[in-house]
């Protein structure tokens, strides 16, 4: 089994019909999985139903081996989870450092040592540690929000479209870092609408069409699918 998976997932909002059908998502250490489709498929639902943000119907969450799927997000993330959303994911008011260190408030131990491994990952928040988070540029600020799950210790990131809004530019280097990221063997999975630059860098990819597996396989192979190229991709 994966370190982390969600196995056959229903569910939906409250009492709203079911958004997610039998869905599957998985991840290994180390591994970057990708979930991509179009618009209304289901891939940031996905996500929060990982992360505990809605209630299943059928399925359920692993982590490493460990059924978690009726725990709170706040257990999740120590259990070892960080999950980025989209967006409202910094404080504004507060500087990039203050950011930083609300990520270690599950933490008792000494975290400079991680806030250090941030800032060597992302070199442009050291600058601008003493600056307020929200005077920072969307590339940055999206930094900041890693930098800050990061905080954590995660054994897994889950990254909510990392590269909504941003530049081609600061796309490429924010993929980057995720790679460095996982390189270190933190398991990451992240909901892309950049589909064809975040399968170039996915060693998992699936595309979701209205809450359902429709294909799963390699990044690169899922690049080289003829279907997926033309219904998914642009051709």
């Amino acid at each position: 089994m994966s370190y982390l998976v969600g196995d056959k997932m229903t569910g939906g909002y409250g009492r709203g019909a079911d958004i997610l059908h039998e869905c599957t998502i998985a991840v290994e250490k180390g591994e970057i999985a990708v979930i991509v489709g179009p618009n209304g498929a289901g891939k940031s639902t996905a996500m929060k139903a990982i992360f505990g943000m809605l209630n299943l119907r059928e399925g359920a969450v692993m982590l490493d081996g460990k059924d978690i799927t009726t725990m709170s997000p706040q257990d999740k993330v120590k259990a070892g989870m960080g999950f980025v959303p989209q967006t409202s994911n910094v404080f504004t008011g507060m500087t990039v450092q203050e950011n930083l260190e609300m990520g270690a408030y599950i933490r008792d131990d000494d975290f400079s040592g991680t806030m250090e491994q941030v800032f060597d990952l992302f070199p442009i928040l050291k600058e601008k540690r003493k600056q307020p988070a929200g005077e920072l540029s969307g590339g940055q600020r999206q930094q900041v929000a890693v930098g800050r799950a990061l905080m954590t210790q995660p054994k897994v990131l889950m990254l909510d479209e990392p590269t909504a809004g941003v530049s081609p530019i600061v796309m490429d280097e924010l993929f980057d870092r995720i790679i460095e990221v996982a390189k270190t063997g933190i398991a990451i999975l992240m909901v892309e609408q950049n589909a064809r630059q975040a399968l170039n860098i996915a060693d998992k990819g699936y595309v979701l069409v209205q809450g359902r597996n429709r294909f799963t396989d390699t990044g690169a192979a899922l690049l080289a699918n003829p279907e997926v190229r033309k219904s998914f991709l642009g051709g």
